[in-house]
């Protein structure tokens, strides 16, 4: 019996590449670079592999950044496609999903909020988010929840259009509130026509297609007619939804006169950062600006920062008809068809050198600037205070991923965890977890016990998600909200779960519950307090009080949905529209509960089995 070897490391570098050589052709496709233990370090699409890949294989003329990745290497894997622009969606996707190294990185790609004026004879109008499957029509995307509530607002001020749901309008005996603050015309009571409330609707939906000057034309024929008939009150009111309209207009700033729709996209690099300012054009109208980050190296030149952020972010998104870049594109017409094919008609792509695009672009490139200026300050000030932290607690270096747990309820109902995350570049927003406190076993209010099921399942996770700790996932610090017995709990599941390694600092309200004496409580030592007026100190409070705010949030929108939660729900078969129907016919679910069956048969739109089956759900269950 022989001693077992150790195991070699695998070969690595530019002849690891030059070996694939002899078994690729000229074939467009994808092409994965791994690393020794198989990590994903870079995912590349080609028109020719055999050609791209025959450019790693050479030994010298990279850049720093590629001769790393190379030097790294110790396999590759290749998808062949059918065209290039097959191989460029796929790539894409594949970065997305593998979130490899050396590739520019896309990190935030929520999707964006749009308004929807429903289709029903009283339309509402109302913020959506997500896929269109709601019958109606869509005006979007708006850069933020933000502004779309803003011209929500603004647009019931000026059109008085309800915002109700179908329910809440079916079963109304008077008009709400909005009525009368003059934000909407009531018509679930009956105070206007459906043909005086359809030409709201259809001012509405002028106005969102970029019609406004019409609308205010008419407005203000309609005021001054009032005043010759001497109907002052309605004079007054069509004023006042000029001058609100007027507002709505102002608060856009500037809409361009020649871009009817359009995607204004700007990039900045600066010092290997990077900040991509998107505008949304549509109807001549300015819909926001959002700001993004991409994680690029020192050496990335716009081309590739560009494509990489167009293919990552469209992936999930409409493109408009024309999308305005502040730099060319390495294969402008590649990307322009895979984006046709993904828009279903025609994607053109533009780098303008003059006229009103080019001040456009001009605008949004200088707003790039100035927010990775800011960006790049509130860096340097996060260094300082993570330093800070360091110092402060002990720790090795500074943390580059702080979590920081709370919980949330009311006497033990309703009980919700969270967890927030901060690091080098503040919150980490996409990185907050919320968690519905299972333990049918708790005491209620049992906060060391829901602290230890939060931690418990946390970890669990993320050894079986990230067990190598490669991916960036694993704390390098906890603050939980409370005292030494808080620490305890949370120490004690920590060992058991053999993740022992973790710094972790309980932060407890000191003398009297004040914010600036707080006590920091840390496993094996005396509780310790930080100056008054220490940076770190408010640092702190500002990462707990963030935890704080997300788990309160959380607790309320779990609290809300169980109030607005009916017994109707749990019938099958009985969905919005039955809901709708036995609600309006019996008030309530509770009158629901109490009718007999030929009452329920009598409601329309319910037959005659399901009928039964309700009266079965509430008679049954003796």
């Amino acid at each position: 019996m022989t001693d077992s070897q150790p195991e070699k490391t695998p070969p690595t570098g530019h002849r690891v590449i030059q070996s694939y050589l002899k078994t690729l052709d000229g074939s467009p496709g994808v092409y994965r670079m791994l690393g020794a233990q198989s990590q994903v370090l870079y995912v590349g699409k080609a028109r020719n592999l055999k050609a791209r890949v025959s450019s790693y294989a050479r030994p010298t003329g990279h850049t720093p950044r590629i001769a790393r990745m190379i030097s790294e290497t110790a396999s590759m894997m290749f998808l062949t496609t059918a065209t290039e622009t097959e191989a460029l969606l796929l790539e894409q996707n594949l970065i997305k999903q593998l979130k490899p190294r050396y590739n520019v990185l896309l990190r935030d790609d929520k999707s964006f909020p749009n308004i929807l004026v429903t289709a029903h004879d009283f339309p509402m109008i109302k913020k959506h988010r997500g896929a269109r499957k709601e019958k109606g029509r869509y005006y979007g995307p708006f850069a933020s929840a933000g502004a779309v509530n803003r011209t929500l607002g603004q647009l019931q001020r000026v059109f008085q259009l309800r915002n109700c749901t179908d329910t809440q309008f079916e079963t109304r005996t008077r008009p709400c509130l909005q009525y009368q603050i003059k934000r909407c015309t009531a018509p679930c009571v009956g105070y206007i026509s459906k043909a005086d409330y359809a030409a709201q609707v259809a001012d509405a939906q002028r106005y969102l297609s970029g019609k406004s000057t019409e609308i205010q034309e008419k407005l203000a024929a309609d005021m001054a007619k009032a005043s010759e008939e001497m109907e002052f009150e309605r004079a007054a009111a069509l004023r006042d939804r000029i001058k609100a309209l007027t507002q709505v207009q102002t608060s856009q700033g500037i809409n361009p006169r020649t871009v009817p729709e359009a995607d204004l996209i700007a990039l900045h690099l600066e010092k290997g950062q990077a900040c991509v300012q998107v505008f949304f054009i549509r109807a001549n109208q300015n819909w926001g600006n959002k700001d993004y980050y991409p994680r690029v190296g020192a050496d990335v030149d716009a081309p590739e920062v560009l494509e990489a952020f167009l293919g990552q972010f469209y992936d999930t998104k409409e493109p408009a008809k024309q999308i305005i870049l502040s730099h060319e594109l390495e294969n402008p017409d590649l990307m322009a068809e895979a984006l046709t094919g993904k828009l279903g008609r025609k994607v053109e792509i533009v780098v303008p050198q003059r006229g009103e695009k080019a001040e456009l672009i001009e605008a949004a490139l200088r707003n790039a600037r100035e927010s990775l200026a800011r960006k790049m300050s509130e860096s340097a000030t996060q260094a300082k205070l993570l330093k800070g932290l360091a110092e402060a607690f002990d720790l090795p270096e500074p943390p580059a991923r702080i979590e920081v747990y709370d919980n949330s309820h009311i006497q033990g109902t309703h009980a919700v965890g969270a967890m927030i995350v901060a690091g080098p570049d503040g919150f980490m927003k996409n990185q907050y977890r919320k968690f519905n406190i299972r333990g049918e076993d708790l005491t209620p209010g049992d906060d060391f016990g829901m602290m230890k099921e939060v931690l418990k399942r946390r970890f669990t996770r993320l050894k079986k998600e990230d067990p190598d700790r490669q991916n960036g996932l694993w704390p390098d610090l906890l603050l939980i909200d409370g005292g030494a017995g808080q620490v305890s709990a949370v120490r004690e599941i920590m060992r058991a779960m053999g993740v022992e390694d973790i710094a972790m600092v309980g932060v407890a309200k000191g003398i009297d519950r004040d914010a600036g004496r707080e006590e920091f409580h840390r496993t094996g030592q005396r509780p310790m307090a930080l100056r008054h007026n220490d940076p770190v100190l408010y640092f702190i409070q500002r990462l707990r009080d963030e935890a704080h705010r997300f788990a309160i949030g959380t607790h309320r929108a779990k609290r809300a949905k169980a109030v607005s939660a009916s017994p109707l729900d749990e019938i099958a078969g009985v969905g919005a529209a039955r809901k709708r129907a036995l609600l309006a016919h019996f008030g309530s679910a509770k009158a629901v509960s109490r009718a007999n069956l030929a009452d329920l048969k009598a409601v329309e739109g319910v037959s005659e089995a399901l009928a039964q089956k309700v009266y079965d759900h509430f008679h049954e269950k003796g």
